[in-house]
């Protein structure tokens, strides 16, 4: 049978100190920015956020949620081209990159895992089924009055957001 020591690859340089310690060293360089030092929010810390319907009143809250140092707008999403490039540029813009994510559909924005929360913003009639799909996708919602067009959808709103344990919040 064979023992670690047959298994074990041979290096043409045996171990040393000096190699030692540097290859346990390596793992301990990381961004300060990262751990949450000199004023940064430490990723674990960080909301990631996407942005749905980028109208006038979309992009308004855009710009309020883009001021919170603890929330990472990595997405953006409008029916309208015009509208979605210029939310893009407006993120992009303001993080300094070109990371941010610009989708026509609503379904490929709550189908990323990596996304934690939404602001929904589109046409009223879409605030509380944006909300119910949102929630049942496991995010996280912040949306603009109207909070819903009819009880039967306030209704489905509060049982979507109860059973799947998500926070809802609606801004005026």
């Amino acid at each position: 049978m064979p023992t670690f020591d047959t298994l074990a690859p041979r290096t043409a340089e045996p171990a040393s100190r000096r190699r030692f310690l540097a290859s346990a060293a390596a793992p301990l360089i990381v961004p300060g920015s990262a751990l949450g030092l000199n004023g940064a929010v430490a990723a674990s810390d960080r909301i990631t956020m996407a942005a749905i319907g980028q109208g006038p009143r979309g992009q308004f809250v855009l710009g309020h949620f883009l001021e919170q140092k603890d929330v990472r707008m990595v997405a953006v999403r409008d029916c309208f081209a015009e509208r979605r490039a210029a939310a893009k540029q407006i993120v992009d813009q303001h993080y300094g990159n070109a990371d941010c994510a610009a989708y026509r559909l609503h379904e490929r924005v709550l189908e990323r895992k990596d996304i934690d929360a939404i602001l929904t913003a589109g046409g009223d009639r879409w605030h509380a089924v944006m909300s119910v799909l949102a929630s049942r996708a496991g995010k996280d919602v912040y949306c603009e009055k109207p909070i819903a067009l009819t009880i039967a959808e306030g209704r489905s709103l509060i049982e979507a957001t109860r059973k799947n344990k998500t926070v809802w919040q609606c801004g005026t």
